[in-house]
Protein backbone atom coordinates (compact mmCIF):
# COMPACT_ATOMS: atom_id res chain seq x y z
CA UNK A 1 0.00 0.00 0.00
CA UNK A 2 1.20 3.48 -1.21
CA UNK A 3 0.88 6.36 1.06
CA UNK A 4 -1.03 8.22 -1.89
CA UNK A 5 -3.46 5.15 -3.33
CA UNK A 6 -6.29 6.46 -4.90
CA UNK A 7 -4.95 10.31 -4.66
CA UNK A 8 -4.80 12.48 -7.34
CA UNK A 9 -1.89 14.81 -7.38
CA UNK A 10 -0.83 17.77 -9.52
CA UNK A 11 2.77 18.99 -9.17
CA UNK A 12 3.79 22.15 -10.83
CA UNK A 13 7.51 22.33 -12.17
CA UNK A 14 7.96 19.00 -11.96
CA UNK A 15 9.90 18.97 -15.35
CA UNK A 16 13.29 19.42 -13.01
CA UNK A 17 14.95 19.56 -9.49
CA UNK A 18 12.47 19.30 -6.44
CA UNK A 19 9.42 19.33 -8.85
CA UNK A 20 10.23 16.28 -10.68
CA UNK A 21 11.47 14.28 -7.57
CA UNK A 22 8.18 14.72 -5.95
CA UNK A 23 6.40 13.74 -9.07
CA UNK A 24 8.40 10.15 -9.39
CA UNK A 25 7.91 9.86 -5.22
CA UNK A 26 4.19 10.65 -5.40
CA UNK A 27 3.46 8.58 -8.41
CA UNK A 28 5.63 5.61 -6.66
CA UNK A 29 3.31 6.04 -3.47
CA UNK A 30 0.13 5.06 -5.63
CA UNK A 31 -1.06 8.88 -6.63
CA UNK A 32 -1.83 9.56 -10.44
CA UNK A 33 0.01 12.61 -11.29
CA UNK A 34 -0.24 15.29 -13.60
CA UNK A 35 3.04 16.77 -14.03
CA UNK A 36 3.05 20.26 -14.83
CA UNK A 37 5.81 22.53 -16.51
CA UNK A 38 6.55 24.88 -19.06
CA UNK A 39 9.47 22.81 -21.03
CA UNK A 40 7.65 20.80 -22.87
CA UNK A 41 10.63 18.25 -23.50
CA UNK A 42 11.83 17.63 -19.74
CA UNK A 43 8.14 17.32 -18.81
CA UNK A 44 7.82 14.40 -21.17
CA UNK A 45 11.00 12.80 -19.72
CA UNK A 46 10.00 13.51 -16.58
CA UNK A 47 6.25 11.46 -17.74
CA UNK A 48 8.25 9.06 -19.28
CA UNK A 49 10.04 7.95 -16.50
CA UNK A 50 7.46 7.53 -13.98
CA UNK A 51 5.19 5.29 -16.48
CA UNK A 52 8.00 3.49 -17.11
CA UNK A 53 8.60 2.45 -13.77
CA UNK A 54 5.02 1.57 -13.59
CA UNK A 55 3.39 4.76 -12.05
CA UNK A 56 0.32 6.90 -13.63
CA UNK A 57 1.12 10.44 -14.75
CA UNK A 58 0.63 12.35 -17.45
CA UNK A 59 2.11 15.90 -18.67
CA UNK A 60 0.72 19.24 -19.12
CA UNK A 61 2.37 22.06 -20.40
CA UNK A 62 1.50 25.26 -18.00
CA UNK A 63 2.99 28.92 -17.40
CA UNK A 64 1.23 29.39 -13.91
CA UNK A 65 1.35 33.35 -13.97
CA UNK A 66 -1.32 32.41 -16.73
CA UNK A 67 -4.82 31.81 -15.04
CA UNK A 68 -6.21 30.24 -18.48
CA UNK A 69 -3.19 27.71 -18.06
CA UNK A 70 -3.81 27.17 -14.57
CA UNK A 71 -7.57 26.48 -15.00
CA UNK A 72 -6.50 23.99 -17.97
CA UNK A 73 -4.42 22.16 -16.19
CA UNK A 74 -6.66 21.54 -13.59
CA UNK A 75 -9.30 20.08 -15.82
CA UNK A 76 -7.00 18.34 -17.40
CA UNK A 77 -6.67 16.47 -13.57
CA UNK A 78 -10.16 16.39 -13.25
CA UNK A 79 -11.16 14.70 -16.69
CA UNK A 80 -8.51 12.52 -16.45
CA UNK A 81 -8.39 10.64 -13.02
CA UNK A 82 -11.44 12.50 -11.70
CA UNK A 83 -10.69 15.23 -9.28
CA UNK A 84 -8.18 16.87 -7.57
CA UNK A 85 -6.59 15.79 -3.98
CA UNK A 86 -2.77 17.00 -3.54
CA UNK A 87 -1.45 20.15 -5.26
CA UNK A 88 2.18 20.84 -5.27
CA UNK A 89 2.33 24.28 -6.15
CA UNK A 90 6.46 24.36 -6.74
CA UNK A 91 6.95 26.17 -9.42
CA UNK A 92 9.19 28.91 -9.22
CA UNK A 93 12.64 31.22 -10.76
CA UNK A 94 15.17 32.78 -9.35
CA UNK A 95 15.14 36.58 -11.15
CA UNK A 96 17.81 38.29 -11.87
CA UNK A 97 20.61 39.25 -9.10
CA UNK A 98 20.40 42.96 -8.59
CA UNK A 99 20.07 44.80 -5.40
CA UNK A 100 17.11 46.47 -4.26
CA UNK A 101 17.64 49.97 -6.10
CA UNK A 102 18.66 48.19 -9.21
CA UNK A 103 16.16 45.41 -9.24
CA UNK A 104 14.83 45.86 -12.73
CA UNK A 105 10.66 46.31 -12.79
CA UNK A 106 10.44 43.78 -15.32
CA UNK A 107 12.76 41.32 -13.15
CA UNK A 108 10.30 41.91 -10.06
CA UNK A 109 6.91 41.54 -12.00
CA UNK A 110 8.23 38.03 -13.90
CA UNK A 111 9.47 36.74 -10.21
CA UNK A 112 6.51 37.64 -8.09
CA UNK A 113 4.00 36.34 -11.07
CA UNK A 114 5.43 33.16 -11.37
CA UNK A 115 6.39 32.61 -7.81
CA UNK A 116 3.46 34.46 -5.75
CA UNK A 117 0.47 34.90 -8.31
CA UNK A 118 1.22 31.24 -9.57
CA UNK A 119 0.52 29.75 -6.03
CA UNK A 120 -2.35 31.88 -5.60
CA UNK A 121 -3.88 31.00 -8.73
CA UNK A 122 -3.05 27.09 -8.41
CA UNK A 123 -4.85 27.22 -5.18
CA UNK A 124 -7.65 29.24 -6.16
CA UNK A 125 -8.58 26.78 -9.23
CA UNK A 126 -7.65 23.42 -7.13
CA UNK A 127 -9.77 24.76 -4.09
CA UNK A 128 -13.52 24.33 -6.05
CA UNK A 129 -12.56 20.69 -7.12
CA UNK A 130 -10.91 19.80 -3.33
CA UNK A 131 -13.93 20.80 -1.96
CA UNK A 132 -15.69 18.67 -3.86
CA UNK A 133 -14.24 15.75 -2.97
CA UNK A 134 -14.67 16.72 1.08
CA UNK A 135 -10.71 17.46 1.83
CA UNK A 136 -7.34 17.73 0.18
CA UNK A 137 -3.95 18.84 0.83
CA UNK A 138 -2.12 22.11 -0.38
CA UNK A 139 1.72 21.97 -0.42
CA UNK A 140 3.47 25.47 -1.60
CA UNK A 141 6.78 25.84 -2.49
CA UNK A 142 8.18 28.86 -0.52
CA UNK A 143 11.84 28.89 0.42
CA UNK A 144 14.14 29.96 3.32
CA UNK A 145 14.43 32.82 1.97
CA UNK A 146 10.97 33.68 2.93
CA UNK A 147 11.97 33.81 6.30
CA UNK A 148 15.63 35.30 6.43
CA UNK A 149 17.26 38.19 3.92
CA UNK A 150 19.68 37.44 1.18
CA UNK A 151 21.38 40.05 -0.53
CA UNK A 152 20.70 40.82 -4.45
CA UNK A 153 17.23 39.06 -4.64
CA UNK A 154 14.76 41.12 -3.63
CA UNK A 155 11.64 39.88 -5.72
CA UNK A 156 12.38 35.91 -4.89
CA UNK A 157 12.62 37.12 -1.16
CA UNK A 158 9.22 38.69 -1.49
CA UNK A 159 7.75 36.50 -3.54
CA UNK A 160 8.37 33.54 -1.21
CA UNK A 161 7.58 35.39 2.18
CA UNK A 162 4.31 35.96 0.27
CA UNK A 163 4.07 32.53 -0.10
CA UNK A 164 4.35 31.38 3.76
CA UNK A 165 1.30 34.26 4.35
CA UNK A 166 -0.75 33.02 1.85
CA UNK A 167 0.30 30.00 3.04
CA UNK A 168 -1.36 30.63 6.50
CA UNK A 169 -4.35 32.54 5.09
CA UNK A 170 -5.71 29.80 3.27
CA UNK A 171 -5.20 27.43 5.86
CA UNK A 172 -6.90 29.06 8.03
CA UNK A 173 -9.77 29.67 6.09
CA UNK A 174 -10.54 25.95 4.65
CA UNK A 175 -9.45 24.09 7.94
CA UNK A 176 -12.97 23.34 8.85
CA UNK A 177 -13.57 22.11 5.34
CA UNK A 178 -10.72 19.47 5.30
CA UNK A 179 -8.36 21.23 3.21
CA UNK A 180 -4.81 21.17 4.37
CA UNK A 181 -2.28 24.23 3.56
CA UNK A 182 1.30 24.01 4.15
CA UNK A 183 4.16 25.54 2.95
CA UNK A 184 7.37 24.09 2.29
CA UNK A 185 10.78 26.10 3.25
CA UNK A 186 13.99 24.32 1.26
CA UNK A 187 17.63 25.60 2.23
CA UNK A 188 20.18 25.47 -0.50
CA UNK A 189 19.30 22.22 -2.68
CA UNK A 190 21.42 20.81 -5.18
CA UNK A 191 18.87 22.32 -8.16
CA UNK A 192 19.18 23.64 -11.73
CA UNK A 193 18.48 26.92 -10.08
CA UNK A 194 21.50 26.53 -8.02
CA UNK A 195 23.23 25.13 -10.26
CA UNK A 196 22.75 28.47 -12.48
CA UNK A 197 24.19 30.19 -9.19
CA UNK A 198 27.22 28.15 -8.91
CA UNK A 199 27.96 27.46 -12.67
CA UNK A 200 31.66 25.96 -12.68
CA UNK A 201 32.84 27.98 -9.96
CA UNK A 202 34.02 25.66 -7.43
CA UNK A 203 34.71 28.30 -4.97
CA UNK A 204 31.40 29.40 -5.20
CA UNK A 205 30.06 26.14 -4.80
CA UNK A 206 31.82 25.60 -1.02
CA UNK A 207 30.68 28.74 -0.13
CA UNK A 208 26.93 27.67 -0.88
CA UNK A 209 27.77 24.53 0.93
CA UNK A 210 29.79 26.39 3.82
CA UNK A 211 26.12 28.53 4.25
CA UNK A 212 24.56 25.20 5.72
CA UNK A 213 25.57 23.93 8.98
CA UNK A 214 24.98 20.21 7.98
CA UNK A 215 28.44 20.89 5.51
CA UNK A 216 26.30 19.96 2.13
CA UNK A 217 23.68 20.83 -0.07
CA UNK A 218 20.04 18.84 0.28
CA UNK A 219 18.84 17.25 -2.39
CA UNK A 220 15.52 17.50 -4.51
CA UNK A 221 14.68 13.61 -3.18
CA UNK A 222 14.78 14.80 0.35
CA UNK A 223 12.52 17.47 -0.15
CA UNK A 224 10.02 15.17 -2.16
CA UNK A 225 9.86 13.08 1.33
CA UNK A 226 8.91 15.87 3.07
CA UNK A 227 5.82 17.01 0.26
CA UNK A 228 5.23 13.29 0.34
CA UNK A 229 4.39 13.65 4.03
CA UNK A 230 2.26 16.69 3.70
CA UNK A 231 0.37 15.61 1.05
CA UNK A 232 -0.77 11.91 2.57
CA UNK A 233 -2.76 11.49 5.96
CA UNK A 234 0.65 11.13 7.98
CA UNK A 235 0.47 15.23 8.49
CA UNK A 236 -3.42 15.03 9.41
CA UNK A 237 -2.91 17.60 12.37
CA UNK A 238 -0.95 20.21 10.00
CA UNK A 239 -1.92 22.84 8.91
CA UNK A 240 -0.64 26.94 8.25
CA UNK A 241 2.84 25.78 8.78
CA UNK A 242 5.89 26.90 7.21
CA UNK A 243 7.74 23.12 7.00
CA UNK A 244 11.82 24.27 7.26
CA UNK A 245 13.94 21.52 5.07
CA UNK A 246 17.47 23.72 5.40
CA UNK A 247 20.11 21.40 7.09
CA UNK A 248 19.56 23.79 10.07
CA UNK A 249 20.08 27.13 8.04
CA UNK A 250 17.80 29.44 9.73
CA UNK A 251 18.99 28.01 13.42
CA UNK A 252 22.05 29.60 12.51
Amino acid sequence: MGKLDGKVAIVTGAASGIGRATAALFAAEGAKVVAADWSDAEGTKAVEAITASGGAAVFVRVDVSQPDDVQAMIRKAVDLYGGVDVIFNNAGVEGEQAITADCSLENWDRVININLKGVFLGMKYALPEMLKRGGGSIINNASVAGIVGFRSIPAYCASKGGVIQLTKAAALEYAAQGIRVNAICPGVIWTPMVERFVGDNAEARKAFEAMEPVGRFGSPEEVARMALFLASDDSSFCTGAPFVVDGGFVAA
